[in-house]
Formats: C-alpha cells, structure tokens, sequence
C-alpha cells in the first residue's frame, strides 16, 4: 500500500508531551505519510506551557479523551491509521474499535479490561497516581527517579534525565483510576 498522504495520527500517553512524537512524525513525513501528535485534552502547545499550567490536564478521562481524539480524526478527509504508546496504545485501540481509524498500533499499550495481570513495574508507576485517592481529579507528576524507572530504564542516568527534562508533563490522574477499577465495572 502507497503511503501518498495517508494520515497518521500519533497518541501520547500518560506524562508526556506530544512533541515526544515528533521524530517519528518527521520519519513518516520523510516516506510520504501525513502525521499528526495532537496532545490530550488540557495539553497546551509546549512542554513548559503544559508544567506551568498542570489543572488544564487534570480530571479527563478515557472516553474524554477518546472523544478527543475522535474530534481530531473528524477533521481529516479520510480515516487514519492511529499509533499510540501505552495509554495512547489503549486510546488507539478504542478509536479502531469505534470505527474511527483505518488501523491501529499499540506500542506497549495500557492493557483493556479484561487484562488481569500486570508487571509489577506498570503497577509501581501507576501508583504514583493511585496511592491518593485525590488524584482521580489532579494532574499528577513523575519525579526524576520515576520517569527513570518507567520510561528511561534501558537508557543512561544522564539520557533519562535529558528525556525527562525534554518531555515529561503532568498528566490527569483519572485514567489510572479508571484502569484499576474496568475489571470491576460492568462497562
């Protein structure tokens, strides 16, 4: 199949910010694809506008933020094909499911309900949200160390850090809350 301006949207997940896709975006550009990495809800254009500002992100959630991305893909002329990292992998899946998207890939996607076995080191991060109940409707942060363990584990010390400074934003704490609770819900 021809690349020639088929759309690609890119989905971040949980704390970081969309121009963590931008290599990825200009690789696809370069083979004739037409990316996109818009942010979540809440997400203003910078990683320092999105520090600064950390309760535009906080409270949405999963439907809130597929219905974000569904706006996004109403705009274009033809369905895209959507990539998404961990949640956004999830987020990716939906909007596939939904009908919204030609295809879909999940890279390391947050696991759908039904999924009862998670690493131990996917439960770790997550509760750095969901060690306070209050979270469910703040925007939460990783510290260094966390985002090193999370993301930056197969990297340097010094390149997790330089990652972490480049592109780590708050995120809304309710997807992880939502995540924890899908096996017990009955939607």
């Amino acid at each position: 199949m021809a690349a020639a301006g088929t759309p690609v949207v890119f989905v971040h997940g949980l704390w970081l910010h969309a121009d963590s896709w931008e290599p990825w975006a200009e690789r696809f550009r370069e083979a004739g694809y037409v990316p996109a990495s818009p942010g979540w809800p809440g997400d203003v254009g910078t990683v320092e506008e999105t520090r600064k500002q950390p309760q535009l992100v906080a409270g949405y959630g999963i439907a809130a933020v597929v219905d974000h991305y569904a706006k996004v893909i109403s705009g274009l002329n033809t369905k895209p094909v959507v990539v998404g990292h961990s949640f956004g992998g999830l987020i990716a899946q939906r909007l596939l499911g939904d009908g919204r998207a030609a295809a879909a890939v999940g890279i390391d996607a947050a696991p759908i309900k039904g999924v009862l076995f998670l690493p131990p080191s996917a439960l770790r991060v997550a509760s750095v949200a969901l060690r306070n109940p209050l979270n469910r409707k703040r925007a939460v942060s990783l510290s260094r160390d966390q985002f090193r363990y999370g993301f930056g584990n197969a990297l340097s010390a010094t390149e997790s850090d330089e990652l972490y400074e480049r592109w780590t934003i708050p995120s809304p704490g309710k997807p992880l809350f939502e995540a924890a609770a899908a096996n017990l819900s009955l939607n």
